[in-house]
């Protein structure tokens, strides 16, 4: 096959990734060794979360004119992409987790729910818990105050009758 049409192949097979992403992280991995390497890809494909190295140049034509746009500015240098479908901060919470074990690893910039970030931002997203449990907290947080009325309503009617209050199909 030629090398124009290898060439098409691959910014086409970014093109699609791009396409079901919901965030995609840059990562700069220059100087892990083969063995750290190989254990982020596996925490990453266990996550669902695809991670490759591809050509800049072919990264900058598939980044163009979709919501992905503005990493064109970053892609200098060796870079690893991890393109994350479900959850959007997967990518850079699972990333941001091995920079202590793989202290060579540092984040160039990422795009997450069509917001671009540099560095930094990409670390303060990778602090933010997944979905699940912010909305687990949410619901808590619903939840307690709930709960405290219920039981104060409970004691006033003790306290003014006696016992429990009686509903209508009792009485």
């Amino acid at each position: 096959m030629p090398k124009i049409e290898t060439k098409q192949l691959i910014v086409k097979e970014i093109k699609e990734k791009l396409d079901k992403s919901k965030s995609v992280v840059l990562v700069d991995a220059r100087g892990l060794t083969v063995a750290q390497d190989t254990a982020l890809r596996k925490i990453l494909r266990e996550a669902g979360v695809d991670y490759k190295v591809y050509k800049n140049s072919l990264m900058d034509f598939a980044v163009k004119d979709t919501a992905f746009s503005g990493l064109t500015q970053y892609l200098a240098g060796p870079t690893a992409a991890a393109f994350s479908y479900g959850d959007p901060t997967a990518a850079a919470s699972l990333i941001s987790k091995q920079l202590k074990a793989m202290p060579k690893l540092e984040f160039k910039a990422g795009v997450v729910d069509s917001i671009l970030y540099d560095a930094d931002g990409i670390k303060a997203v990778a602090e933010i818990p997944p979905k699940e449990e912010l909305l687990a907290k949410l619901l808590g947080s619903f939840k307690s105050p709930m709960a405290a009325f219920a039981r104060l309503v409970s004691a006033v009617s003790e306290s003014k009758g006696g016992g429990p209050a009686e509903t209508p199909a009792e009485a």
